[in-house]
């Protein structure tokens, strides 16, 4: 079957079974099936694509068409300009969360001491290493196998200033006089009785454990807003991401426990996506 016929079976398979993004899926896959790009459906739509590949595509769009996610099926997520192994053990990385690394590195500090609470893919922590000089950080999550995948993409990512260590929130970390200039999150955050209505991408195939965040959403910056001073040196900061209607409560809890400049930024739908303060 010649490229541009297979492609066009792709979008009406994944049309058919309500897949928002068939366009996009089906070139995609295509595009990881075959080694090929953006330009080859209109450059080299005439092609002949060999009975292997063609097989292993009509197999991903199978497993496409049942919502199993696109990233799931290719392995991989660009994030931050660099690509992430993925799986069903992390969170999916998102745009929005570009918002939260940014905002950390307007900074433009060298030689941070970074830690990432639920670290999932390791994306926020990583990114920060790349993007900075001389910084090192430590990531943690409770999930063994989230560890794996963080520990696999600083491989890829030729970073080794980067530590992951299972622990429930702070309990493995140590506290001492070497602190920690920045510790940043992108915890758990939706609501409990809100997860059945998410997407079917997100709620069937996604780890619940990186999505609920408690009854109200807060469970985890109540937690981590209550100990992080300890292992922040003074002067130092908390990043949160949040979701789109949290940032008065954050606020309010950064507040109750003594932090100050308290700040709110919104990603580029104007919404409000990151807190972030100063270590009372």
């Amino acid at each position: 079957m010649k490229y541009r016929e297979l492609y066009d079976r792709g979008v009406r398979e994944l049309s058919a079974t309500g897949i928002k993004e068939a366009k996009l899926d089906a070139g995609l896959l295509l595009e990881h099936v075959c080694h090929t790009s953006r330009q080859d459906l209109l450059a080299h739509g005439e092609r002949e694509v060999g009975l292997a590949e063609t097989k292993r595509y009509v197999n991903l769009l199978e497993q496409r068409s049942r919502h199993i996610p696109l990233q799931h099926l290719t392995g991989t997520q660009d994030f931050m300009g660099l690509n992430f192994r993925v799986n069903r053990h992390v969170l999916i990385p998102r745009q929005d969360t570009e918002i939260l690394v940014e905002e950390i590195l307007r900074r433009g500090e060298d030689g941070l001491r970074i830690l990432d609470m639920c670290t999932g893919s390791g994306c926020i922590l990583l990114s920060l290493l790349h993007y900075s000089n001389n910084s090192s950080g430590i990531g943690i999550d409770l999930s063994a196998e989230a560890l794996e995948t963080a520990r696999e993409n600083a491989a890829l990512l030729g970073i080794e200033r980067a530590e992951f260590i299972r622990s429930n929130l702070f309990e493995q970390i140590e506290k001492s006089e070497e602190k920690f200039d920045l510790i940043v999150s992108n915890p758990p955050y939706i609501e409990t009785q809100v997860i059945p209505t998410l997407m079917e991408e997100v709620r069937e195939h996604e780890p619940l454990q990186a999505l609920d965040g408690g009854g109200d959403g807060l469970f985890f910056y109540r937690k981590i807003t209550a100990e992080a001073a300890g292992y922040l040196r003074r002067g130092g900061s908390l990043y949160y991401e949040i979701g789109y209607n949290q940032a008065e409560a954050v606020c309010a809890l950064l507040k109750e426990h003594g932090y100050t400049r308290i700040n709110v930024v919104k990603d580029y739908a104007g919404l409000d996506r990151v807190v972030y303060a100063v270590a009372p």
